[in-house]
C-alpha cells in the first residue's frame, strides 16, 4: 500500500525532504505545494550571486522541472494552502482544492519584518526574501544612485557588498555600535564595518529609523536622532519570523517556530516540520534551536524525508552558515547559548584578511571552543567541527597560533 506525502513549502527544505522520501521509499506519492510559482528554490544566491549579476535565476534552483517528474512529484506551483485538518488528514489549497496525506512536512519557511514607521510603503522601500525580490533590487542597483540599508545584519552586509559591486552609494544604519553584535561580538563586529567602510560603505551606528521620507516614492530617512539620510532606494533588513500560521491554526505546538523532536516530528502524529520553522530538540547540544540558515534547512529537510518515510533520525548537526562579501569568503559553526559570556580567540592577523577566530569559555587549564569562523581559510570547518566535539580542554595559546595544526592541539 503507497503512502500519501504532502510537502508544504517552496524552499530547499521541501527539494531536500523528496531526496529524503525517495532514498526510503520508490512507491509512495509526493505532492509539493508552494505559496510562489515556482520550483522550489535555494535563498542563499538572491543575495548573492543573483543580487551580484552573476548568477541567472535558475542558479537558485537545486532541481529543475524535470527531476520532479523523473522522482514522480506532483507540483502544485502558486497555490497557498489555507488550511489544514489535522483529524481528517487533509489540506485546502486558497483555490479550493482539497489534498489528502498521510505523512505532512511544514517547511513554510519564514517572512522579513516590516518597519512600523510612516512612510515605510513607500515606493522605493524593499525587502529581500523572494526571487521577485532579488531582481526588483538588481533593476535598482543597476540603475546607480544612493542606496540606504537599514539593519547591519548578514542580509544588510551582503546587500550593501552587492549595491556597492553595482558602482551604487550606500550607506547603513544600524541601532548597535557594530554590525552583527549579537553574532559576532564587538571586535569580529568591528572587523566587519571596516571591510565595508574599506570599499565605500557609510555607516550610521546607533539610531534607528523614526519615518522613511518623500511623498510619491522613497527619498530618504529620518534617524532616532534626527539625522536625515537621503536615498531613493531603501532596503530593510532587519530579521524574520517564522511562518507558523497553518501550524497554529491547525492545533499544533508552536513556541518560536513548530516544536518538534530530534527526528523533526511535530506534536501530532504525521506531521513533521523542517528549516527556519522548525524548533527542534538537538540532542547533541542539549538544547532547543531554531536555525534560519542555508544548511539547516538542507540538512534538515534530507533528515525530515528520511524520518517520514520510516527511517530512524537523530538530526543534531552543529548551525552552521557561510557569507561572501567582496573578497572575503566565510565559514561559521558552533552553538554560542544566549547569554553566555565569551572571549573570541584570533588566529592570525584580520588585517590580512584571511584568518579564524574562535568562541571560547574557560575550561580547566584551557578553553572550551563553543563556535569557530573562518575568513578565506579555506577546508577548516571539519577541524573546528573537531575542536567544539573535543572531549578535553583547548590549549588557549596553541589555538591562536597559526603554526600549530588544529588537529594537533593538546591538552593544556
Amino acid at each position: 500500500m503507497t503512502t500519501k506525502y504532502l510537502l508544504i513549502g517552496g524552499g530547499t527544505a521541501t527539494a531536500r525532504a523528496v531526496q529524503g522520501i525517495r532514498e526510503h521509499d520508490a512507491e509512495g506519492t509526493i505532492t509539493v505545494v508552494t505559496a510562489e510559482p515556482h520550483l522550489p528554490y535555494d535563498r542563499p544566491p538572491l543575495s548573492k550571486g543573483v543580487l551580484l549579476g552573476a548568477d541567472d535565476p535558475s542558479a537558485a534552483l537545486p532541481h529543475d522541472e524535470a527531476w520532479y517528474r523523473e522522482n514522480r512529484v506532483e507540483l502544485r506551483l502558486g497555490d497557498p494552502v489555507a488550511s489544514i485538518d489535522l483529524d481528517a488528514r487533509a489540506a485546502t489549497l486558497i483555490s479550493g482544492e482539497r489534498l489528502e496525506w498521510e505523512r505532512l512536512l511544514l517547511a513554510t519557511g519564514s517572512s522579513v519584518r516590516h518597519l512600523e514607521v510612516p512612510g515605510a510603503e513607500l515606493p522605493g522601500v524593499f525587502s529581500l526574501r523572494t526571487l521577485e525580490d532579488s531582481l526588483a533590487l538588481l533593476d535598482r542597483f543597476k540603475e546607480g544612485g544612493r542606496v540606504a540599508i537599514v539593519g547591519a545584519g548578514w542580509i544588510g552586509l551582503e546587500v550593501a557588498a552587492a549595491a556597492r559591486s553595482h558602482g551604487c552609494s550606500v550607506v547603513v544604519i544600524e541601532p548597535q555600535q557594530v554590525p552583527l553584535l549579537g553574532v559576532m561580538g564587538e571586535r569580529i563586529g568591528g572587523w566587519f564595518a571596516e571591510l565595508h567602510r574599506s570599499h565605500g560603505v557609510d555607516f550610521r551606528f546607533g539610531a534607528g529609523v523614526a519615518a522613511i521620507d518623500g511623498t510619491e516614492a522613497a527619498t530618504g530617512l529620518t534617524l532616532t536622532d534626527g539625522t536625515r539620510v537621503r536615498a531613493g532606494t531603501v532596503v530593510v533588513g532587519v530579521g524574520i519570523r517564522p511562518n507558523t500560521t497553518l501550524a497554529e491554526a491547525a492545533g499544533l505546538d508552536v513556541d518560536n517556530g513548530i516544536v518538534t523532536d530530534e527526528a523533526l516530528r511535530a506534536s501530532r502524529p504525521g506531521v513533521w516540520a523542517a528549516g527556519d520553522v522548525a524548533n527542534w530538540r538537538n540532542r547533541a547540544l542539549d538544547a532547543r534551536l531554531r536555525v534560519e540558515h542555508w544548511a539547516n534547512a538542507y540538512d534538515g529537510g534530507l533528515a525530515a524525508g528520511r524520518s517520514m518515510a520510516g527511517t530512524e533520525v537523530v538530526y543534531d548537526p552543529l548551525p552552521f552558515f557561510y557569507s561572501d562579501q567582496y573578497d572575503a569568503g566565510l565559514e561559521y559553526t558552533g552553538y554560542v547559548p544566549r547569554g553566555t559570556e565569551t572571549e573570541v580567540v584570533l588566529r592570525g592577523d584580520p588585517e590580512t584578511g584571511a584568518f579564524m577566530a574562535f568562541w571560547v569559555v574557560p575550561e580547566g587549564e584551557g578553553v572550551r571552543v563553543l563556535a569557530g569562523m573562518h575568513v578565506n581559510t579555506w577546508d577548516t570547518v571539519d577541524a573546528i567541527i573537531a575542536l567544539i566535539r573535543a572531549d578535553h580542554p583547548i590549549d588557549r595559546e596553541r589555538l591562536a597560533d597559526p603554526a600549530v595544526a588544529l588537529d594537533d592541539l593538546p591538552v593544556p
